[in-house]
């Protein structure tokens, strides 16, 4: 099969993709000799990513069909979530021209902010996004949902679109504006100390109040980068849409965990799950913020929503850079 160039592009305009479907069909096909591909896994999943639609589905839908390059473009278009911003953004990188790319700022976070972030494991940036961008992104979300802001009833509807206190809202230029806040770009590329990083494309969230027939519905303490060691560094990262007190659902984490996972690891009982123990136990904080204040904590801190016992939502978007060649395990612990 004919090698494709990385930079031949079809109708999404998107490198590496028109190369990626060829390879998948080459392996499909029984194709023995990779070599000449310079093929690299990681890449792909970075790709699928980037038009929100995954790895994973993606394998499952070439190896399950016989898609020719349009078709697989139109089936991204019907299942991903494309944003042009986010498209040229990648492309930018796959293209290897990092001159094009802002030098990474050093002036988002203080020493101050760094030396906390060493120590606790997160940072908290006031003021990442404008308060007019936050309470658009939040009327976007109320109607997304078939919700309004003074009818309480309406919080709690049963739709396709909501797992939990998810919400599959992927799609928008106001979701991209916030994605691509210069102030966000800036933290995490201090964090990670480069500046080559690929923005997420991630949901929101719609955390309700408590309510009868309605229980917090999690998700409590978690990780979610695998607990193999040892855990590599990274990140994670999520804007408060609207004004959080801490019992508001506010995000909560156990604050310096990062520096002693590993021993909690190597401590625990021999065949004790480590996602199973109690984690509240391991002492938690709940970190209440205004909106536009910006979260990013170390992956290796246990983290979650708590219980919003108060009579207003909490409303928040996920965001994450990170690099697209990203230290991981393959093994889920």
């Amino acid at each position: 099969m004919e090698l494709v160039n990385h930079l031949e592009t079809g109708k999404l305009e998107i490198y590496y993709l028109k190369r990626a479907w060829s390879y998948l069909n080459f392996k499909k096909q029984g194709g023995g000799n990779e070599a000449s591909w310079n093929i690299e896994w990681k890449y792909l999943n970075a790709l699928f990513n980037t038009l929100g639609i995954g790895l994973e589905p993606t394998l499952n839908y070439v190896f399950s069909s016989n898609p020719s390059f349009s078709e697989f473009e139109d089936w991204i278009l019907k299942n991903g979530k494309i944003s042009q911003p986010i498209i040229k953004y990648f492309n930018t990188l796959v293209s290897g021209n990092n001159d094009q790319l802002a030098p990474a700022s050093s002036n988002v976070l203080s020493d101050e902010d760094l030396k906390h972030f060493d120590e606790e494991g997160y940072v908290i940036i006031k003021n990442a996004i404008p308060k007019e961008d936050c309470q658009k992104t939040v009327e976007l979300i109320y109607q997304f949902i078939e919700a309004t802001p003074d009818d309480p009833a309406t919080w709690y509807k049963q739709l396709p679109v909501k797992k939990g206190i998810m919400v599959q809202l992927f799609n928008h230029e106001l979701l991209d504006k916030n994605r691509l806040s210069e102030k966000i770009k800036g933290a995490y590329q201090q964090l990670w100390k480069r500046n080559d990083l690929l923005v997420s494309m991630d949901r929101v969230s719609f955390n309700p109040p408590v309510a009868k027939g309605h229980p917090f519905p999690g998700p409590n303490l978690h990780w979610d980068v695998s607990l193999k060691r040892p855990i590599y560094f990274g990140l994670q990262g999520l804007l408060y849409l609207s004004d959080t007190e801490a019992g508001q659902g506010a995000f909560t984490v156990v604050p310096g965990f990062h520096n002693k996972i590993e021993d909690w690891l190597e401590n625990l009982p021999e065949g004790a799950a480590p996602r199973e123990q109690d984690l509240k136990k391991l002492g938690t904080r709940p970190l209440s913020g205004q909106a536009g204040d910006f979260i990013i904590w170390h992956h290796a801190l246990p983290h979650g929503s708590c219980p919003n016992t108060t009579k207003s939502p909490r409303i928040v978007q996920y965001i994450n850079y990170q690099p697209i060649l990203l230290d991981a395990h393959d093994e889920w612990v």
